[in-house]
């Protein structure tokens, strides 16, 4: 293959051959998951001269400004804190659905599909714009971007804390969504503008253990707030949280931006934001309907679809696209995106269920089954920083395929779970399914992040956070249609069976154990007979989405065993092929 001359990168150094790129590198993702480092020689200092080494600063050829490396820790945990307020608001809301359907002035008398939008309203705004967010981070900014979006989120909880309505609510809920997608991909996009690469995947470990403990503490944290506080307290709790993760931001954070960014590619932007929103709102409207073959539902994700392949072609054929989308023809680049995608389809699937069968078959209460959750971040806390340690000695292939097997493993085992399973069973099983995700997550977002140029990292993040939130969507959506028809079909003889009841109250009640256990409540003394028909009949549903969900596990495991690299692969990341200049390393920093 021919060479590339280029001109050296100082005065003095040798000319660097390379051979031509046009695209991600062939065998970059193997060196990506082995979290393998390049050496680089020190670009001169601005006087000229070279830099003696440091043992203090960072790495010689290093693209990150000493005294940023220097606090770069610190910047770690301000990027958890604005990572842990957003994902942590999504977890405690689903503790406060009760309440908030309570009448006034103890809730607002939300309908089951107002609350069901006061989550998808968010869940919508914040899917549909996640890619934009990255892009529009790279373009001017990530720190300014962050704290844009921060305070968005800020002031959106502030409204959505003293809504007079549901519908007021839900509208302050989209403008939530729309803080929080600015929010999570510039935290990643940062985080590896400011550790190297030999850091990178550690410091990832870590951000990733931070999501984990944010969905499993904020059961706690609602559960608390709802004990001693009114309703709208499970958003207020975040006012706090965001003014101080703002004035940290604003001390400590660097910026960071692509340094030549190109040309905006609207008709990009526009399609990927309208073919995002018609195929989550499609994914939403199915698991509402419990009916993936209604006409509305199959014409949004058909809809949807057709704009994000449209979206795929323009990119294709753009002399300045929005993300280069040859990195999709790399195996392993895809793998990894896949893999993100299906293990949170998993993981959102059983944690929709979970709080059910906690608090409706088993009687535990809010903080309580918020509290049984925590060995699943326990676990993670414990795994998710060291999973590199574990990649670097038998590849990212072999630690990624134990992980899904594990995962699948723990989704099998809630079919030990009965009304009178002894709860230790639960802990098991949850401990072994935050393993397993971190030993996954951590490799596969380094991998994903790293197989893009530093300069591009906002769109890296887009993608990964994209691919999550979709692939958890769905998980709530298809898994949760089957746990509803399934116990609808084993709870509809028992409720013909009750003499007297309406048609209309028969059909509501066989929506969910929720809806009979109201019915039953209603009922008085002879409600008392739906009670354990109903419990069974959710245990029996809840085994079946289960397996749904291990099938999808071993899916991830077969993916990740076929294009993860494993430990012999060999290549170069594309980002660090050459040194950086300085003013490309501090670049609006």
């Amino acid at each position: 293959m021919a060479l590339t001359t280029f001109r050296a990168p100082f005065p003095g150094a040798s000319p660097v051959l390379r051979p031509p790129t046009h695209g991600p590198p062939a065998q970059s993702l193997a060196k990506i998951f082995q979290y393998e480092t390049v050496s680089y020689r020190k670009p001169p200092s601005l006087g000229g001269m070279a830099t003696p080494p440091s043992t203090q600063g960072p790495p010689a050829g290093s693209g990150v400004p000493e005294a940023i490396h220097r606090r770069r820790w610190a910047i770690l945990v301000v990027l958890m804190f604005s990572v842990l307020v957003v994902v942590l608001d999504n977890s405690i809301l689903n503790v406060a659905m009760k309440t908030i359907a309570s009448p006034k002035p103890t809730g607002l008398g939300a309908t089951q599909s107002q609350l069901e939008w006061a989550i998808n309203s968010y869940t919508l705004v914040f899917a549909g714009l996640l890619f934009t967010a990255g892009i529009l981070g790279d373009r001017i900014g990530r720190k300014k971007v962050l704290l844009g979006g921060m305070a968005v989120f800020g002031m959106g909880s502030v409204l959505a804390a003293f809504s007079g309505s549901p519908g007021e609510l839900i509208g302050f809920r989209a403008l939530m969504g729309l803080g929080a997608a600015f929010v999570m991909p510039a935290t990643l996009a940062i985080l590896v503008n400011v550790f190297e690469r030999e850091e990178q995947a550690k410091a990832i470990g870590i951000w990733v253990a931070a999501v984990g403990l944010a969905i499993a503490i904020g059961p706690i944290t609602g559960g608390l707030l709802l004990e001693h506080f009114w309703w709208g307290s499970v958003f207020f709790v975040n006012v706090p949280i965001v003014i101080a993760g703002l004035i940290a931001m604003v001390v400590l954070v660097p910026d960071s931006r692509d340094p030549a960014p190109g040309r905006v590619d609207p008709l990009g932007v526009l399609l990927s934001v309208i073919g995002l929103v018609l195929l989550v709102y499609g994914i939403i409207k199915g698991g509402q309907l419990a009916d993936f073959t209604d006409a509305q539902v199959l014409g949004s994700i058909a809809a949807g679809l057709a704009v994000l392949a449209l979206f795929v072609v323009h990119e294709k054929r753009s002399d300045h696209p929005a993300i280069d989308v040859g990195y999709f023809r790399n195996p392993a680049f895809s793998a990894a995106i896949a893999a993100v995608a299906l293990v949170f389809f998993a993981l959102m699937g059983v944690t929709f269920f979970m709080v059910f069968y906690t608090q409706s078959v088993r009687g535990y209460s809010a903080l309580e089954s918020g509290l049984l959750i925590l060995p699943l971040a326990v676990a993670q806390l414990i795994f998710a920083p060291r999973a590199r340690l574990v990649v670097e000695r038998f590849g990212a292939r072999a630690v990624c395929t134990c992980g899904m097997l594990l995962v699948a493993a723990a989704m099998s085992g809630f079919l030990l779970l009965d009304v009178d399973t002894p709860i230790v069973v639960l802990e098991v099983l949850f401990f072994a399914q935050g393993a397993g995700m971190a030993h996954i997550m951590p490799p596969v977002t380094t991998g994903i992040m790293q197989a893009l140029p530093r300069q591009k990292a906002g769109s890296g993040s887009a993608l990964n956070n994209t691919f999550r939130q979709v692939g958890g969507a769905l998980g709530v959506a298809v898994l949760g249609s089957v746990l509803s028809t399934a116990y609808r079909d084993r709870i509809g003889d028992t409720l013909a069976a009750v003499p007297g009841l309406p048609d209309s109250v028969r059909r509501s009640a066989g929506e969910s154990v929720e809806a009979t256990m109201g019915v039953a409540e209603k009922l008085g003394p002879k409600g008392q007979a739906l009670v354990g028909p109903a419990q069974d009949a959710f245990v029996h549903a809840m085994h079946i989405t289960a397996l749904g969900s291990a099938g999808v596990a071993v899916l991830g495991a077969l993916v990740v065993l076929a294009f993860l690299p494993g430990k012999e692969g060999s290549g170069r990341a594309p980002d660090d092929g050459r040194p950086r200049s300085r003013e490309e390393a501090s670049a609006d920093r």
